[in-house]
């Protein structure tokens, strides 16, 4: 009943600058929190960023002045603006969000991940 779609990565130098984008698609209710992750092989994913609806955001401290998240409500849709990339930040970006959504006459809430969008920056 949801979908989530990542868009936006691809491959810069290092110093350069992307813009992901995280849509939500589908019986939307309302979307609560949304969170960036990024994995590379052979390692665990790892929060980067989050979002709440109220727009409170948090960071992990390796991309602390780098990164910004933030989101537009009216098209259910959050960003991940990342400026002065470094090789390290290579990986997949995969976004997450607690969604409520409308089953039949029913509200139900979930959490559902997108696909993931790969980053590769280039020394």
């Amino acid at each position: 009943q949801v979908q989530l779609v990542e868009s936006g990565g691809g491959l810069v130098q290092a110093g350069g600058s992307l813009r992901l984008s995280c849509a939500a698609s589908g019986s939307i209710f309302s979307i609560n929190i949304v969170g960036w992750y990024r994995q590379v092989p052979g390692k665990q994913r790892e929060f980067v960023a989050a979002i709440t609806s109220g727009g409170t955001t948090n960071y992990a401290d390796f991309v602390k002045g780098r990164f910004t998240i933030s989101r537009d409500h009216a098209k259910n849709t959050v960003y991940l603006s990342m400026n002065s990339l470094k090789p390290e930040d290579t990986a997949v970006y995969y976004c997450k969000a607690e969604v409520q959504y409308y089953t039949g006459s029913y509200v139900t809430s979930g959490d559902y991940w997108g696909q993931g969008t790969q980053v590769t920056v280039s020394s």
